[in-house]
């Protein structure tokens, strides 16, 4: 199945002479497969380097503008694969750009806390960023139809959305293949460049973490459970942040005295990871964590909705001392909308008594397994 990623038209766009195009995104979420297609569109000669690769980080090594010309020859368009492999990659990439008129950079990697940082400030002003995610249910839409989609929903929720399921029937194979980018790929970023020699406590964190889906996390609770400080916990869950296996939402407060501001909580970027790590891939009938699938799914698919269309959103959830609460609430264009989720379409709810008086303008939205494709998927 050929599925057009999202943000390709946008990309193809902005690759511009003697700019940076930079495309992030967690390994085995199809960046390769993404730059071999965007390569068939160009016109322009490519040289394709990998990071990863020795003769290519000796050759990169020599910084000088007549290197460079020599190795570029007559290409236009140059891309680094994993380029966060690469030392001083932003400061080789700028003597690039800014020395040889016309060449056009494309650069991947597969965690912001290298790449970003390495390109961050020697490119300022010469680089545009994309995010690569799982699939999406926005990117599956032009090739299903709704009976199919509904057909599908379990299966994402169970499995997720990496690409190369769509290679696999069986969930044997399915789930063989989430136990080998979990034990492979997973931290293997954060093991070879922050130096973490003892990889089970990572995954004994995210493993606590996946359990408490939709819940408050204490940095605390958490500390005392792996035998670890406060502070190397936020320091773990920051870089398992950054590598795009989890995210973090805050709590919303305009000040009231009983909002709850000061804890967080942690979500998955994909379902099948998170089913992974606790060894579950039963069907939703076996199964008592629905509610917490259906809203990791949810939100997973919001976040990529968000930064493939390019809406700009401030993202929270809502919580008094008195228990009243909100799932999910955005911030956009000057106004609030709030969000709750439920899998049981029977399920009325009503907005929280204190959350209308004070914020009587508030959008609010009950969304359940009837109604949610239009919050996920552009009509």
């Amino acid at each position: 199945m050929y599925l057009k990623r999202a943000i390709f038209d946008k990309f193809l766009h902005k690759l511009a002479p003697n700019k940076v195009l930079i495309l992030l995104g967690a390994r085995r979420t199809g960046k390769t497969v993404f730059i071999s297609q965007i390569i068939e569109k160009l016109n322009d000669p490519c040289l394709l380097l990998n990071g990863e690769d020795i003769t290519t980080i000796d050759i990169l090594r020599n910084r000088s503008i007549e290197n460079y010309k020599k190795l570029l020859h007559n290409k236009k368009v140059l891309i680094i694969d994993e380029a966060q492999k690469v030392p001083e990659i932003g400061n080789i990439l700028k003597l690039i750009v800014d020395e040889i008129k016309g060449i056009k950079i494309i650069a991947t990697g597969s965690s912001t806390f290298d790449l970003s940082n390495k390109l961050g400030e020697p490119l300022t002003g010469r680089k545009v960023s994309f995010h690569l995610y799982p699939f999406a249910q926005m990117e599956f839409a032009p090739l299903e139809n709704l009976i199919q989609t509904k057909d599908r929903l379990e299966d994402r929720m169970i499995f997720g959305n990496y690409p190369e399921l769509e290679h696999y029937i069986t969930r044997e194979e399915k789930t063989e293949y989430l136990k080998e980018i979990v034990s492979s790929y997973l931290l293997k970023d954060i093991l070879v460049f922050e130096g973490i020699r003892n990889s089970s406590k990572l995954f004994d964190l995210l493993r606590l973490v996946a359990f408490q889906i939709g819940k408050e996390v204490s940095y605390n609770e958490l500390g005392n459970k792996l035998q670890m400080s406060k502070n190397t916990i936020e320091r773990y869950l920051d870089l398992l942040s950054k590598v795009f296996i989890i995210y973090k939402l805050q709590g919303f407060s305009r000040n009231m005295r009983n909002e709850v501001t000061k804890t967080c909580k942690w979500y998955f970027y994909d379902n099948g990871i998170r089913n992974t790590l606790i060894a579950n891939h039963n069907p939703l009938n076996l199964r008592n964590d629905v509610g917490e699938l259906w809203e990791n799914y949810l939100f997973s698919e919001r976040i990529k909705y968000h930064d493939y269309t390019g809406m700009l959103v401030n993202k929270y959830f809502w919580r008094t001392y008195q228990q009243q609460e909100i799932d999910w609430i955005e911030e956009r264009g000057g106004r609030l909308y709030a969000y709750e989720l439920k899998w049981n379409p029977a399920k009325k709810v009503k907005p929280p008594s204190a959350w209308n008086e004070a914020y009587p303008g508030a959008g609010f939205e009950v969304l359940n397994r009837e109604n949610y494709l239009s919050w996920i998927s552009p009509l």
